[in-house]
């Protein structure tokens, strides 16, 4: 089930005016052109905005989300025809051969229950060619990046056209191991409604990632900084095995 900020109509609504800098995805729209990418599945693809960005490009796009609120967003702005809007997860996907598979921002650590975390590994394993990748990123549990999830630290004020002033900030309400929830609350200066989202993030190791990422069938490329959190997460990069993967691994090596 999606958190409310995410599901919640009016909440939907206002995502993407109280988070409007997504330069963190400046690197997988790079990645995406670096992997000559044209189609791509976004997973947890939420209002739209990267798969649009990559949908601006000419790729063809997959984008899935299970919370409908935001895809009802997505779906209302201006070349969401260009793409193919997807209300589920991973497991919900129809026969695909995507080139290109991603989840951005926070979508790998949303998925904190460790069941439907494999399940989204196993299908979006299913869902790309062979020699497609899976691109994601998650923080560093060394960094403790909730550490800064305060009312203080975390306090934005938006006025969003036809809506009015938005206020919103981030509050931890618990940390059990690599389990981090916080609660975020949107204030509505037009009626003074108080709405709360109660999310809940798994943070990973980069060793647990890469040996579920080799369990499920994968070969890393590689494990990237994030440009715009230098130092704070893993940007992780992972190839569905073709032909040639198994033809290398034929060849015995040369003494």
């Amino acid at each position: 089930m999606a958190d409310a900020c995410f599901a919640h109509p009016r909440l939907a609504a206002v995502y993407d005016p109280l988070d409007p800098d997504r330069g963190d995805l400046d690197a997988y729209l790079r990645m995406a052109r670096e992997f000559g990418a044209r189609r791509v599945l976004d997973i947890g693809c939420g209002t739209g905005v990267f798969a649009l960005l990559l949908a601006d490009e000419g790729i063809d796009v997959v984008g899935v989300d299970p919370a409908g609120a935001s895809l009802d967003v997505a779906r209302a702005k201006p070349g969401a025809g260009r793409v193919r809007w997807i209300e589920g997860d991973a497991t919900d996907l129809p026969p695909l051969t995507a080139d290109l598979a991603t989840m951005t921002a926070n979508v790998a650590q949303a998925i904190a229950d460790p069941g439907t975390w494999h399940a989204t590994l196993s299908g979006a394993h299913a869902a790309l060619r062979p020699g497609g990748r899976l691109v994601f990123e998650t923080r560093d549990p060394a960094r403790r990046a909730w550490e800064s999830w305060t009312r203080e630290q975390s306090y934005v004020r938006a006025d969003v056209p036809g809506v009015g002033a938005v206020e919103s900030w981030h509050e931890v309400t618990a940390v059990d191991g690599p389990l981090v929830s916080f609660r975020t609350t949107y204030v509505f200066a037009s009626d003074g409604e108080v709405l709360t989202s109660d999310s809940t993030l798994r943070f990973r190791g980069r060793e647990e990632i890469e040996a579920e990422l080799a369990d499920h069938g994968y070969v890393l490329e590689g494990v990237r900084d994030a440009p715009d959190r230098p130092g704070r997460e893993f940007v992780f990069v992972a190839r569905r095995p073709s032909g040639a993967d198994n033809s290398r691994r034929d060849v015995p090596e040369q003494a």
